[in-house]
């Protein structure tokens, strides 16, 4: 390279005289074109940096997503397994016919959920009353860190523990458990449902995280749980002071480099809290793994770019090489803005998402109505729409606080996304605790059909609401149609005759579906 520099610097010197300023103009397009090449591999390796992070953070946060749902599911299966022990302890009692139809019961229903390692239901004296265990019914729970909280306790809540080692098994187990009551009230025994650690090791194993990625699950007080890779040690410890649990206090969830303090190695997290339940799991990558194929690719660009230079300097002269590389380094940013086309249309989706309920959001619903109403004034076709709302709303997010509010919605999202299923129909979030659906090419009769069946169905899923005359969580609907003979010269008209027919409903009693009586 200095060769080269020092032949050019030679031939300058001797057409100094003649060709002054076309030399000058030569090295300063030469020296223009090395800095330009440099500065564009220095961003270009940069940018490919925060893409790959980026893409590791989506990655490890899909994973974190997907071991927070297994936890959830887990979670229910065991919360209605308690539910039902509890039921049929207080209901039936504990005699000896009560309890052989328990251990029945519970062997067929441990059999049904894979997550369970054994049922149990204790006396008041933390003797063992009844198992699905298949083995003799012996020995006495009483010391029990559950045990005692329910004695103690009179609250009817599921109460996870901290890992133990079963005493009938000696396996790692999670218990989960509930109190049992006599008939007055008073502490009657412990149901208790035991979950199977390695359940989740089964699963964790398969996850794709490369070879020293880590899988965390914990306890929101930092108990370890299940830890990939996994050491038996581990179990039953307390992390609280590490920096992921720091990271989790202070944001909530999110994606961060930390050094994890099991084993001092950097690497890229995903942390969640699992909804409805204390726990939270962290997905992590290696920093050195997740950028391997970065440095590996930056070094290409790098030498790319020093060859590019040495190219300069020695063909100066013919711009036509400049032409040559600075096409190919076009192709290489058509690759890259293919790339981040690709990426912002993922982008695009989630934009057009509800965060909370995963239906559709406001902004979608509004883009496809305009369109729908275009189409439908063109084609002299009908279109409705149904607004729905929830009943006394505040008042239950009031009474049983906003995390209850929001599973409300989730569970109101489950129905309109189980019932609209036609293609064309979109079921959305208007705002609050508003939903809307829109219906092309549905005719009032038949919009007044779904919207009792939607009314239905949120009625049906029994959500407790003390605050509501029926007790349980209910819908007011609103129905308008768009026909030639109800014909709306703006989209803002349907929407608006929509309104007042919910705003009927809630009028008239609200649970109920009101739509334009001349239209039916």
């Amino acid at each position: 390279m200095n060769s080269s520099v020092n032949d050019l610097h030679s031939h300058v010197g001797r057409l100094h005289n003649k060709k002054r300023p076309v030399v000058r103009l030569v090295i300063l397009a030469t020296a223009l074109a090395c800095l330009l090449l440099d500065a564009s591999s220095a961003w270009l390796v940069w940018s490919n940096r925060k893409a790959q992070i980026r893409q590791s953070e989506i990655a490890t946060s899909n994973v974190a997503r997907m071991v927070s749902t297994q936890v959830e599911s887990a979670m229910k299966a065991t919360n209605m397994a308690l539910e039902d022990l509890t039921e049929r302890v207080e209901r039936d009692g504990t005699s000896d016919g009560a309890l052989k139809r328990l251990r029945s019961h519970m062997t067929g229903l441990a059999k049904t959920v894979p997550e369970l390692h054994g049922m149990f239901v204790y006396g008041a004296d933390g003797a063992w009353l009844a198992t699905s265990l298949n083995r003799p019914i012996k020995g006495n729970n009483s010391d029990r860190e559950y045990f005692k909280h329910h004695r103690e306790n009179p609250s009817h809540d599921v109460y996870i523990s901290r890992p133990i080692k079963s005493r009938s098994t000696g396996a790692w187990i999670i218990p989960v458990s509930k109190r049992v009551d006599a008939p007055d009230r008073t502490f009657a025994g412990v149901a208790l449902v035991t979950l199977r650690i390695n359940f989740f090791e089964r699963i964790y194993d398969e996850l794709d995280i490369g070879r020293t990625g880590a899988v965390l699950l914990a306890l929101s007080d930092g108990t370890v749980v299940y830890r990939r890779p996994y050491d038996e040690k581990l179990i039953g410890t307390d992390l609280s002071k590490g920096a992921i649990y720091k990271a989790l206090h202070d944001r909530g969830a999110g994606s961060s480099f930390l050094v994890a303090k099991v084993d001092n190695i950097e690497r890229l997290y995903s942390y969640r809290h699992v909804d409805a339940f204390p726990f939270y799991v962290a997905v992590g990558l290696t920093k050195d793994e997740l950028l391997a194929h970065w440095r590996r690719s930056s070094m290409l660009i790098g030498l790319a770019a020093l060859l590019i230079n040495v190219f300069f300097l020695t063909f100066a002269r013919k711009l036509i090489r400049q032409i040559l590389i600075r096409d190919r380094l076009d192709e290489k940013l058509q690759d890259y803005s293919e790339q981040l086309r690709q990426h912002n249309l993922g982008l695009q989706i989630v934009a057009h998402t509800d965060k909370l309920t995963q239906l559709a959001n406001r902004h979608r619903f509004d883009d496809l109505l305009d369109q729908e109403f275009r189409r439908a004034q063109r084609g002299y076709t009908p279109l409705s729409l149904i607004l729905l709302d929830l009943d006394f709303f505040k008042q239950f997010n009031d009474h049983y606080g906003h995390p209850a509010g929001d599973a409300c919605l989730r569970d109101t999202a489950q129905v309109l996304s189980r019932l609209i299923v036609r293609a064309g129909d979109l079921a959305a979030r208007f705002g609050g605790e508003e939903f809307v659906v829109l219906l092309p090419n549905t005719d009032h009769k038949g919009a007044m059909a779904v919207a009792e069946r939607i009314r239905r169905a949120i009625e049906g899923l029994r959500l407790p609401h003390c605050h509501s005359p029926t007790g349980v969580v209910t819908a007011s609907l609103g129905v308008a149609t768009m026909t030639e003979r109800a014909g709306f010269t703006a989209v803002g008209d349907l929407v608006e005759q929509a309104d007042k027919r919910l705003y009927a409903s809630k009028r008239d009693g609200r649970n109920r579906v009101s739509g334009d009586e001349h239209l039916l």
